[in-house]
C-alpha cells in the first residue's frame, strides 16, 4: 500500500475530528459526527497497522482516537450520565441477556437443594455424622436465629454484603475454569440443605424460612447470576460461535465485569434486608412479603428495562466508542 497516498485521501477527516475534539462544546449532530469519525478512523489505524506500519503515522492517530474518546465520553453528558446509562441500560441488559444461563444456574440449584434436603431427612443417621447431638440443640436453639442479631445492624450488613460480594467475584473470577463454578455452587447450597433439613426434623421449620426468605431470595438470586455468568464465560471459550476464541472470551469477560460492578448494588439491597428486616420485631408474612418485594422488583428490573435496552441494542459490553478492538471488528 502506498502509506502517502493513502495519508492524502483521508487527512482532512482525520483534521476533521482533530477539531471536533477541540471543540469546547458539541451539539448532537457533532456528537454523533464525532462517534462516526472515531469508528472511521480507528479503522484507518488498523489498516496502516497492517499494511504500511508507520511510527508516525501510528502514534499520530492514536493520540487522535484518544483524544477523541475522551471526548466522546463529555460529549455523552459526563460521569452522572454514564452511571444512570449503566444502571438504566448496560447492567440490566446483560441480565437479560444472560438470563437463560443464569435461570438455568438457579433452576438447577433449587432442585438440587430441595432433592439433598429430602435425602436428608430421609436419612436422619447422618446428621449425627456431622454434629453431636449437643451441637444440634445449640445451632436448633440458639445459633441459627442468634446469628442474625449478635452484631449491630449496620457493622452485620457490611460484614454480609462483604461476604457476598466476596462469594460472587469468585464465581465470576473462576469462571473461565469451570468447574469451580460448580464446586462454589454446591457449597453454598449444601450448606443451605444441611441446616435447612436439621432445622426442619427438629420441628423448626417455620423459623428457618422466616428467617432465610427475606433476604435469601435477593441474595441467593445475585449468587446464582454470578454462577451462571460465570458459567458462560467459561463456554465463551470453550465455544466460540462465529468469534475467534479471544474475541468470544474478551467479550463476555467485559460482560462478566458490568455484571460483577452490578451485583455489587444487588447485594448491598440484600444486606441491608438481612440486618435490618430479617432480625427485627416485624411478623413472618411481613418479612417475607418485603423479601418477594425485593425479589419481585430485580426481576422486573431484568425482564422490562433490561429487555427494553437489549433490543436497543445494548449487550452489557463496553461502549464501542470506548473499545478500539470492538469498533474494529464491526468496522
Amino acid at each position: 500500500m502506498d502509506l502517502d497516498a493513502y495519508v492524502l485521501a483521508h487527512h482532512a477527516e482525520w483534521e476533521r475530528l482533530e477539531a471536533l475534539t477541540k471543540k469546547r462544546r458539541l451539539d448532537g449532530h457533532e456528537s454523533d459526527e464525532l462517534v462516526e469519525r472515531y469508528q472511521r478512523v480507528a479503522t484507518h489505524l488498523s489498516v496502516i497497522r497492517t499494511a504500511a506500519p508507520d511510527a508516525t503515522a501510528i502514534t499520530y492517530l492514536s493520540l487522535l482516537l484518544s483524544r477523541a474518546r475522551n471526548r466522546a465520553g463529555r460529549a455523552r453528558g459526563g460521569t452522572w450520565q454514564g452511571v444512570l446509562s449503566f444502571v438504566l441500560e448496560r447492567f440490566p441488559a446483560a441480565l437479560y441477556r444472560l438470563r437463560w444461563w443464569w435461570l438455568g444456574t438457579m433452576a438447577g440449584n433449587v432442585v438440587a437443594t430441595a432433592v439433598m434436603m429430602w435425602w436428608l431427612l430421609d436419612h436422619p443417621n447422618v446428621e449425627q455424622t456431622m454434629l453431636s447431638p449437643r451441637q444440634v440443640d445449640q445451632l436448633v436453639n440458639h445459633d441459627f436465629s442468634g446469628y442474625y442479631g449478635q452484631y449491630a445492624a449496620s457493622h452485620f450488613a457490611a460484614e454480609v454484603w462483604t461476604n457476598n460480594v466476596w462469594v460472587t467475584v469468585l464465581c465470576l473470577a473462576l469462571g473461565v475454569l469451570g468447574l469451580p463454578v460448580l464446586y462454589l455452587m454446591f457449597q453454598n447450597i449444601a450448606n443451605l440443605a444441611v441446616i435447612g433439613s436439621i432445622m426442619t426434623r427438629h420441628h423448626h421449620a417455620a423459623e428457618f424460612w422466616g428467617l432465610i426468605l427475606p433476604h435469601g431470595l435477593l441474595e441467593l438470586t445475585a449468587v446464582f447470576v454470578a454462577g451462571g455468568v460465570g458459567l458462560r464465560l467459561f463456554w465463551s471459550w470453550v465455544e466460540p460461535g462465529d468469534l475467534t476464541r479471544a474475541q468470544s472470551f474478551a467479550h463476555e469477560g467485559r460482560t462478566a465485569g458490568t455484571v460483577a460492578l452490578g451485583l455489587v448494588g444487588v447485594l448491598a439491597v440484600s444486606g441491608c434486608i438481612e440486618a435490618f428486616v430479617t432480625p427485627s420485631p416485624l411478623s413472618t408474612w411481613a418479612r417475607i412479603a418485603i423479601g418477594v418485594l425485593a425479589e419481585a422488583t430485580f426481576l422486573s428490573y431484568v425482564f422490562v428495562l433490561g429487555r427494553q435496552a437489549f433490543h436497543r441494542g445494548h449487550t452489557g459490553d463496553i461502549d464501542p466508542t470506548l473499545l478500539d478492538d470492538r469498533v474494529l471488528a464491526q468496522a
